[in-house]
C-alpha cells in the first residue's frame, strides 16, 4: 500500500513541475490525458478561461466501449483532433500529466497528430 501512495506522489510532484511549463490559450490550448487503469480520458483546455473546449473519452460518445490500449488511445486522439480542427484549432499543447510519455501516452498524442493537430 505505501508503495502505490508513493507512485502517485511522485507523479503529482511531475504533474505539478510540467504544468508551470504548460499553458493553454484558445488558439492554442492544453491537450491532458489522464489514464486509469482501465480507461483513457483526453481534454483540450482553455487554462485563461479555465474551460474545456473539448473531450474524449473511453466512456463517452462514439468512442465508448474502448479500452484503455493503445489501438484505442490513438482512436481516441483522432476523435480529439477532428473535435479540434472543427473549431479552427490547429495547434495544441501536450500535458502527460506526469505520465512517462510512452504507450497509451503517446498512442494519444500521435493520434492526434495523424488527424492534423501540431503538438
Amino acid at each position: 500500500m505505501k508503495r502505490v501512495i508513493e507512485k502517485n506522489r511522485r507523479r503529482r510532484r511531475r504533474k505539478t513541475r510540467i504544468r508551470g511549463k504548460v499553458y493553454g490559450t484558445p488558439s492554442r490550448p492544453r491537450l491532458s490525458v489522464f489514464r486509469s487503469n482501465k480507461n483513457l480520458y483526453v481534454q483540450a483546455i482553455d487554462d485563461q478561461e479555465g474551460k474545456t473546449l473539448a473531450a474524449a473519452s473511453s466512456v463517452s460518445g462514439d468512442l465508448k466501449g474502448l479500452k484503455g490500449n493503445t489501438e484505442d488511445a490513438a482512436k481516441i486522439g483522432e476523435a480529439i483532433g477532428k473535435q479540434l480542427l472543427d473549431m479552427n484549432v490547429t495547434e495544441a499543447v501536450f500535458d502527460r500529466n506526469g505520465y512517462l510519455y510512452h504507450g497509451v501516452v503517446q498512442a494519444a498524442a500521435e493520434g492526434a497528430r495523424k488527424a492534423g493537430v501540431k503538438l
